[in-house]
Protein backbone atom coordinates (compact mmCIF):
# COMPACT_ATOMS: atom_id res chain seq x y z
CA UNK A 1 0.00 0.00 0.00
CA UNK A 2 1.74 3.40 -0.86
CA UNK A 3 1.52 6.51 1.58
CA UNK A 4 -0.73 8.50 1.07
CA UNK A 5 1.60 11.75 2.35
CA UNK A 6 5.38 11.90 1.89
CA UNK A 7 7.83 13.85 3.72
CA UNK A 8 10.17 15.34 1.80
CA UNK A 9 11.85 17.48 4.56
CA UNK A 10 15.36 16.42 5.14
CA UNK A 11 17.95 17.02 8.03
CA UNK A 12 21.66 16.45 6.45
CA UNK A 13 24.73 17.06 8.60
CA UNK A 14 27.58 18.74 7.40
CA UNK A 15 29.53 16.35 5.47
CA UNK A 16 26.31 15.37 3.68
CA UNK A 17 25.64 19.20 2.84
CA UNK A 18 29.27 19.58 1.43
CA UNK A 19 28.64 16.25 -0.33
CA UNK A 20 25.60 16.70 -1.82
CA UNK A 21 26.93 20.86 -2.69
CA UNK A 22 29.59 19.02 -4.70
CA UNK A 23 27.28 16.47 -6.42
CA UNK A 24 24.72 18.90 -7.51
CA UNK A 25 27.65 21.36 -8.88
CA UNK A 26 29.12 18.39 -10.89
CA UNK A 27 25.27 17.43 -12.42
CA UNK A 28 25.21 21.74 -13.25
CA UNK A 29 28.35 21.49 -14.72
CA UNK A 30 27.13 18.86 -16.91
CA UNK A 31 23.52 19.69 -17.96
CA UNK A 32 23.64 23.24 -17.50
CA UNK A 33 24.41 24.36 -21.17
CA UNK A 34 22.48 21.41 -23.07
CA UNK A 35 18.43 22.57 -23.48
CA UNK A 36 17.66 19.03 -23.32
CA UNK A 37 18.27 18.69 -19.33
CA UNK A 38 17.11 22.59 -18.46
CA UNK A 39 14.85 20.64 -15.94
CA UNK A 40 17.30 18.72 -14.25
CA UNK A 41 19.44 21.94 -14.38
CA UNK A 42 16.56 23.72 -12.39
CA UNK A 43 15.94 21.15 -10.19
CA UNK A 44 19.76 20.66 -9.19
CA UNK A 45 19.84 24.65 -8.94
CA UNK A 46 16.94 24.80 -7.09
CA UNK A 47 18.79 21.84 -4.70
CA UNK A 48 21.75 23.41 -4.68
CA UNK A 49 19.80 26.84 -3.35
CA UNK A 50 18.34 25.22 -0.57
CA UNK A 51 21.05 23.95 0.50
CA UNK A 52 23.16 27.32 0.90
CA UNK A 53 20.82 28.78 2.79
CA UNK A 54 21.75 26.91 5.85
CA UNK A 55 17.79 26.00 6.75
CA UNK A 56 16.93 22.81 8.59
CA UNK A 57 15.50 21.04 7.39
CA UNK A 58 15.60 20.85 3.90
CA UNK A 59 12.48 20.88 1.79
CA UNK A 60 12.60 19.23 -1.31
CA UNK A 61 9.52 19.44 -3.55
CA UNK A 62 9.02 15.83 -4.99
CA UNK A 63 10.47 16.64 -8.42
CA UNK A 64 13.44 17.43 -6.59
CA UNK A 65 13.97 14.24 -4.80
CA UNK A 66 13.24 12.40 -7.70
CA UNK A 67 15.30 13.43 -9.68
CA UNK A 68 18.29 13.88 -7.25
CA UNK A 69 17.44 10.36 -6.10
CA UNK A 70 17.57 8.76 -9.80
CA UNK A 71 20.83 11.13 -10.33
CA UNK A 72 22.27 9.81 -7.44
CA UNK A 73 21.51 6.17 -7.99
CA UNK A 74 23.02 6.18 -11.73
CA UNK A 75 25.72 7.78 -10.14
CA UNK A 76 26.76 4.69 -7.62
CA UNK A 77 25.91 1.97 -11.01
CA UNK A 78 28.67 3.89 -12.81
CA UNK A 79 30.90 4.25 -10.02
CA UNK A 80 30.59 0.16 -9.16
CA UNK A 81 31.09 -0.47 -12.83
CA UNK A 82 34.53 1.58 -12.93
CA UNK A 83 35.39 -0.22 -9.87
CA UNK A 84 34.51 -3.69 -11.44
CA UNK A 85 36.66 -3.32 -14.47
CA UNK A 86 39.38 -0.91 -12.62
CA UNK A 87 43.30 -1.42 -10.69
CA UNK A 88 43.94 -0.96 -7.47
CA UNK A 89 44.60 2.71 -7.46
CA UNK A 90 41.42 3.62 -8.86
CA UNK A 91 39.22 1.45 -6.63
CA UNK A 92 40.93 2.68 -3.85
CA UNK A 93 39.79 6.07 -5.12
CA UNK A 94 36.57 5.48 -5.96
CA UNK A 95 35.76 3.56 -2.80
CA UNK A 96 34.95 6.11 -0.25
CA UNK A 97 32.98 8.09 -3.20
CA UNK A 98 31.07 5.48 -3.66
CA UNK A 99 30.12 4.65 0.32
CA UNK A 100 29.56 7.95 0.73
CA UNK A 101 27.03 8.02 -1.69
CA UNK A 102 25.20 4.83 -0.63
CA UNK A 103 25.08 5.46 2.75
CA UNK A 104 23.47 8.49 1.83
CA UNK A 105 21.12 7.19 -0.31
CA UNK A 106 20.70 4.35 2.73
CA UNK A 107 20.00 7.30 5.38
CA UNK A 108 17.84 9.60 3.62
CA UNK A 109 16.40 8.28 0.14
CA UNK A 110 15.66 4.93 1.07
CA UNK A 111 11.76 4.03 0.63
Amino acid sequence: MKKLFTNYNFEFDKNEKKLITSFCKQVLKQTEGDSKFFAESKAFKSILDKLNSNTDPVKLTKDEKIRFVHQLEQNVSFINKEMNKSWFLKKWLYRSLLSQYTNLLEKHFKD
